[in-house]
C-alpha cells in the first residue's frame, strides 16, 4: 500500500505536470464532467489525493493496496494495460493515468472525503497534540494497529509502523495505554522524521532495519527478524523479538505468546 510520503511525491509530480492545465479528455464516463476544466490544485492528505478543478468540482482518489498514478507523454506506451485504468486525464502534452485505484470519485466538497482523517503526518505544522488526543480517545487494541489508524494520524503505513516501533524498542502488540504520553509523542515524531526524510531520499534507496527483512539479522542485536500478522486486516508486522520484547517481555507473557 502506498504510504503518505508516496502520495506526497505523486501529488508534487502531478502539480508540476498538469497544474493549471485544461483537461481535453476524461475517462471513464463517470469522470467525463472534468473535460474542459482547468486543474486548480492537487493536494495529498494521508493516503488520499484530491484534485480540485475549476467550477467547484474535485476528483478524489485513494490508492489502498493496488493503485498508482502515472504520467506519460502523449503517444507514449503505458506501463500497464488500459483495462486497469480507473481514470485517464488527457491534456495537450501529457496524460495522467491512475491504475487499479479502488476509490475514484467526483465530489463537490474537496474536504468531505478526508474529513474523518487525523492530522497529516507530513505537513509543516503538524499537530502532535491533536494526534495524542485522538490516540487516547480511540483506544486501539495494540500499538501497531494504532499507528496505522488514519483517524488518529494520516499517512503512516506498514513500513513506517514497523521501523518506528523498532527504533523505540517497542512491542507492536503492547496496549497503547502501557505507553505514557511523552513516549507516544516520540513514537509519532520518529515516524514523521522517517517519512519526511523519504520525501528527499526515495524509499527504494533507503535501508530498512526490519521491514521486508524477515529471517535476516536485526542490525542492532543480530537476532533473526520475525514476521507476524496483526490486526483484523492481517497486516504483516516485522519485528525483532529480542529488542522489542515480543516473546519474553511482560506484554508477551500476558498475551500468552510463545517463541
Amino acid at each position: 500500500m502506498p504510504e503518505g510520503d508516496t502520495i506526497w511525491r505523486t501529488a508534487a509530480a502531478l502539480r508540476r505536470r498538469i497544474g493549471g492545465k485544461v483537461v481535453s479528455e476524461a475517462r471513464p464516463d463517470s469522470i467525463g464532467r472534468l473535460k474542459g476544466r482547468r486543474v486548480e490544485s492537487v493536494e495529498p492528505n494521508g493516503k488520499h489525493l484530491v484534485m480540485q478543478f475549476e467550477g467547484g468540482i474535485a476528483l478524489h482518489s485513494h490508492m489502498r493496496m493496488t493503485g498508482a498514478w502515472h504520467l506519460y507523454q502523449v503517444g507514449e506506451r503505458w506501463r500497464q494495460p488500459e483495462r486497469r485504468a480507473t481514470a485517464v486525464l488527457r491534456f495537450d502534452d501529457v496524460v495522467a493515468v491512475c491504475f487499479a485505484a479502488p476509490v475514484m470519485e467526483l465530489v463537490r466538497d474537496a474536504r468531505q472525503p478526508v474529513a474523518h482523517l487525523g492530522p497529516d503526518i507530513l505537513v509543516d505544522r503538524f499537530d502532535l497534540e491533536e494526534v495524542l488526543r485522538r490516540a487516547r480517545q480511540l483506544e486501539a487494541p495494540t500499538l501497531g494497529e494504532l499507528l496505522l489508524e488514519q483517524r488518529v494520524c494520516a499517512g503512516i503505513g506498514n513500513i513506517y509502523k514497523c521501523e518506528s516501533l523498532w527504533a523505540h524498542r517497542l512491542d507492536p502488540w503492547m496496549h497503547p495505554a502501557e505507553l505514557d504520553d511523552e513516549r507516544l509523542r516520540q513514537l509519532y515524531a520518529t515516524a514523521r522524521n522517517l517519512m519526511r526524510r523519504n520525501l528527499v531520499t526515495p524509499m527504494a534507496r533507503q535501508h530498512h532495519a526490519v521491514h521486508g527483512r524477515g529471517g535476516r539479522s536485526c542490525p542492532r542485536c543480530g537476532t533473526p527478524i520475525r514476521i507476524r500478522a496483526q490486526g483484523h486486516q492481517g497486516r504483516l508486522t516485522y519485528f525483532c523479538p529480542r529488542c522489542q520484547g515480543t516473546v519474553s517481555g511482560p506484554s508477551a507473557t500476558r498475551r500468552g505468546l510463545r517463541p
